[in-house]
C-alpha cells in the first residue's frame, strides 16, 4: 500500500476536477441541491471530499469508503443534526480526491484538516511542536541538544518529550552519565582549554583532546543504546567495568564508573511512572464536561515516562467523546512518529481503520487497544484522572478569565466585552537587533499560536526610535487586516464566519449558535500598547490611516517611579490618564498582559542577538560550508586572522583551492575598500 507523503494529493491519484451542478440558478439554490448536483459524476470508491462556502473557504473535510454514498447523505433533506444542517446550508461547492484505500483517505483527511482548519471539523489545537533529544552526528565529536521542527540535521532523534523541561532534565542527566558535549559547534571549534562542564564532570572535553575522538565515540554509542531502551545492558556494562577497575586497584577509574551508574539511576528515577512491559506506547484519555473536551496524552519511550500534555480540541458540542477522540488521533500523528502501541480510554468508531492507516504511515504494525484490566488499564485510568483535573482547571480558568474581561470592559467603559486582545511591545539595545512582539489573549487565556514576531526592517529608522518601531510593527500587523486578510494572508474568518452562520441559521429555521461558540476572531476588540500618550498617538494614527476606526486602543505606562501598581492608562477621547486601585484584579490582569508581551519581546530580542553573536564573517562567503570553515579556523585560529591572510597563506589550509583562496581574499578586501 503506497504511503501518502504529500499534504494534499497522493502521487498516484490526482485531484478530480469538481463537476459543476446542472442548472443555472446554483447561486440561489439550497446547499442540499448544490450537493446533489455532484452525485452523478462521483465514483463509488474511497476518497476525501471538501465542502466550500461562498467565499471559497473550506468549511469541512471528510473521508468516505464510498464517495457517492457518503455525499448522497448530505443531499437528502431532513434527518440531520443542527451542526450538519448548518454545514449543508453553508456549502456552495465541493471538491474531491480519489484514493486507493479507505486507510489512505483517513490519512489524507487528517492532513487536509490540519492544513485548512475547517470550522465544522474537530480541530486539534497545538501551538507548538514537541521537543526531541538530538545527538547530532555531522561533526567529529557529536553534540547532544534539544531539537524542535524539521529533522534536517544528520543524527539520532529521541522523543517526543511532553515539554522542554523534560528534555532539559534528561540532557543534564545524560551529560553526567555519558559526558557528552552540549556546546554549539562554534564554541567547540574555538576552545583552547576545557570549559567549566569538564571541571564539574559533565563533559569529556573532546574539544581540547582530553579524550580521543575514538573514545568519545564510544560514549556517544553508549548514550544512544541507553536512549533506545537498552538501559539495563548499559548498567551491566558499567558495573562490570567498575568491578574490573576496583580489582586492578584503579580506584579513580572505578569512581568514574560509579558516578555514571548513579547518574543513570537518576535518569530513570526522575520519570514519574516506569511501568513494566511498556517499552514504546502513547496513551490517550478523553473526558467531556461543560461543552468542552480534554484529551490527555502520555508518552512512554524506552520503558520510561517522557511526560504528558493536555489538549483541548475545538469540536461541536453535539459530538461524542468517541468521535472527538477518533478525529484527534488521526490528526495527532500527521507530523509525529507513531509508536508500536496506542492505548485509548474509549473505543473509537474507526479503531481498526485507524490502526491500518497508522501502520501504513509507520511502515510497521501499530496496535490500538482499549485495555480492560492489568497494568495497561491502570495507566489509562491514571491518564483519565489527569484529564479530568486538567479540564476542571481549564473550565475554572476560563470562567475567571471571562469575569476579568467583563470587569475590564466595565472599568474602562468599553463598548463591549473584548473577545480578542492584542498587546504590542518592542525590545532592543540602543537600536541594535530591534524586534517587535505581539501577544494575543481571549476568553480562554493566551492564544500562543497567534503570537507574532516582527524584525524591524526599516533602513531609514533612527536607532532607538521607539515611536518609529511601533509604527512599523502596527502598520505591518494591521495592513493585512484592513485588506480583509489574516496574518497568514488567508481571508479573515472569525466574526465574518459567525455572521454567515447566523444568517444561514435564520434562513433554514435553526436556532442561534450557543453564545460561546468559539470561532476566535482575527480582528482585535482591544489593542494594548506598552507606552504612554506618545505611543497611543502613533497607534491611533496608524489605525486611522488604514481605515480601522472601530478598534479600541489603550496605552499602558508605568507610574512616575516606574513602580508596578501605579500604571497610567491612556485611552482615546480622554484628556487625562486613568489609574486603578492598587489591589484591583483588573490592574493585575492588565499587568499580566503587558508582562507577557514584554517577556515575549525580550526573548525574541535575545534569540536574535545570540544568533548575531554566533555568526561568523566566513558564513557570508559563497562556497564556505561547515567543513571549510572548520579547516580555516583550525589553520588560522580565528576569522580575523583569515581576513588578514594572503592568497598563498589561504591556499595552505586544507580543502582551500586557488579559486576559493582568491574568493576569500577578495571578500575581505572588497569589504575593507
Amino acid at each position: 500500500m503506497p504511503k501518502i507523503n504529500t499534504p494534499e494529493v497522493p502521487p498516484h491519484a490526482p485531484a478530480q476536477e469538481a463537476p459543476q451542478p446542472d442548472g443555472t440558478g446554483a447561486a440561489a439554490a439550497s446547499g442540499a441541491a448544490i450537493i446533489a448536483g455532484y452525485l452523478k459524476l462521483l465514483p463509488s470508491s474511497p476518497g476525501v471530499y471538501r465542502m466550500l462556502d461562498r467565499e471559497g473557504s473550506v468549511i469541512y473535510v471528510g473521508k468516505a469508503r464510498n464517495l457517492k454514498a457518503r455525499v448522497s447523505n448530505y443531499a437528502r433533506m431532513g434527518g440531520h443534526t443542527n451542526r450538519i444542517a448548518r454545514m449543508i446550508a453553508a456549502t456552495s461547492a465541493m471538491e474531491f480526491v480519489s484514493v486507493a484505500t479507505e486507510a489512505e483517505a483517513l490519512l489524507l483527511e487528517a492532513n487536509l484538516i490540519k492544513r485548512f482548519r475547517p470550522r465544522f471539523n474537530v480541530l486539534m489545537r497545538d501551538d507548538k511542536s514537541f521537543p526531541y533529544i538530538l545527538i547530532a552526528r555531522d561533526t567529529p565529536a557529536p553534540q547532544i541538544m534539544k531539537h524542535r521542527g524539521a529533522r534536517n540535521r544528520k543524527g539520532d532523534y529521541f522523543g517526543p518529550f511532553a515539554s522542554a523541561g523534560a528534555v532539559n532534565r534528561t540532557i543534564n542527566m545524560l551529560e553526567r552519565a555519558f559526558l557528552l558535549r552540549s556546546c554549539s559547534d562554534s564554541v567547540y571549534e574555538s576552545r583552547t582549554r576545557p570549559c567549566l562542564l569538564y571541571q564539574i564532570k559533565r563533559c569529556a572535553a573532546p574539544c581540547t583532546g582530553e579524550i580521543s575522538l575514538q573514545d568519545y565515540g564510544r560514549l556517544v554509542d553508549e548514550a544512544v543504546r541507553f536512549l533506545r531502551g537498552e538501559s539495563q545492558n548499559v548498567r551491566r556494562m558499567y558495573q562490570g567495568l567498575m568491578e574490573e577497575a576496583s580489582t586492578k586497584l584503579e580506584f579513580e577509574r572505578a569512581a568514574r564508573y560509579r558516578d555514571r551508574l548513579a547518574a543513570l539511576a537518576h535518569v530513570t528515577a526522575d520519570q514519574a511512572i516506569n511501568p513494566e512491559g511498556i517499552e514504546e506506547a502513547d496513551i490517550f484519555a478523553a473526558v467531556q464536561d461543560g461543552g468542552q473536551t480534554c484529551i490527555e496524552v502520555f508518552f512512554f519511550r524506552t520503558g520510561q515516562n517522557w511526560g504528558n500534555r493536555a489538549y483541548f480540541p475545538k469540536a461541536d458540542r453535539s459530538l461524542s467523546v468517541e468521535e472527538v477522540l477518533d478525529s484527534f488521533i488521526a490528526q495527532f500523528y500527521d507530523d509525529k512518529p507513531v509508536p508500536r502501541l496506542i492505548l485509548i480510554s474509549h473505543d473509537v468508531p474507526n479503531r481498526e481503520l485507524l490502526g491500518e492507516a497508522l501502520s501504513t504511515k509507520a511502515e510497521r504494525k501499530v496496535e490500538i487497544r482499549v485495555p480492560q484490566r492489568g497494568t495497561k488499564s491502570a495507566l489509562v485510568e491514571h491518564a483519565l484522572a489527569n484529564a479530568r483535573e486538567a479540564l476542571g482547571r481549564k473550565l475554572a480558568e476560563g470562567s475567571s478569565q471571562r469575569r476579568l474581561l467583563e470587569a475590564l470592559a466595565e472599568r474602562f467603559q468599553l463598548a463591549s466585552v473584548p473577545r480578542r486582545i492584542e498587546v504590542f511591545d518592542n525590545s532592543h539595545i540602543q537600536g541594535a537587533n530591534a524586534v517587535g512582539a505581539m501577544v494575543v489573549a481571549g476568553p480562554d487565556g493566551w492564544v500562543k499560536g497567534q503570537y507574532r514576531k516582527f524584525n524591524i526592517k526599516s533602513e531609514t529608522l533612527t536607532p532607538g526610535d521607539d515611536y518609529a518601531m511601533m509604527r512599523e510593527v502596527l502598520t505591518r500587523r494591521f495592513r493585512r487586516l484592513a485588506a480583509g486578510h489574516d496574518e497568514n494572508g488567508a481571508p479573515a474568518a472569525g466574526d465574518t464566519a459567525a455572521a454567515v452562520d447566523a444568517t444561514l441559521a435564520a434562513a433554514i429555521g435553526l436556532g442561534p449558535e450557543p453564545a460561546d461558540d468559539d470561532v476566535f476572531p482575527d480582528r482585535p476588540d482591544l489593542v494594548l500598547i506598552d507606552g504612554g500618550a506618545g505611543q497611543l498617538a502613533v497607534a491611533r494614527e496608524v489605525l486611522a490611516d488604514l481605515g480601522l476606526h472601530d478598534i479600541c486602543v489603550m496605552g499602558v505606562a508605568k507610574g512616575p517611579d516606574r513602580d508596578a501598581g501605579r500604571e497610567h492608562f491612556y485611552l482615546a477621547g480622554r484628556d487625562k490618564p486613568m489609574m486603578l486601585e492598587p489591589r484591583d484584579p483588573v490592574l493585575y490582569f492588565v499587568q499580566r498582559l503587558r508582562d507577557e508581551a514584554h517577556r515575549f519581546a525580550i526573548g525574541t530580542h535575545r534569540a536574535k542577538r545570540s544568533k548575531a553573536m554566533g555568526a561568523s564573517p566566513l558564513d557570508e562567503i559563497a562556497g564556505i560550508g561547515p567543513r571549510r570553515r572548520r579547516a580555516l579556523m583550525k589553520h588560522f585560529g580565528s576569522a580575523k586572522a583569515v581576513s588578514r591572510a594572503g592568497v598563498e597563506d589561504l591556499k595552505a589550509a586544507e580543502g582551500i583551492s586557488v579559486e576559493m583562496a582568491q574568493r576569500i581574499y577578495d571578500h575581505f578586501h572588497e569589504r575593507e575598500g
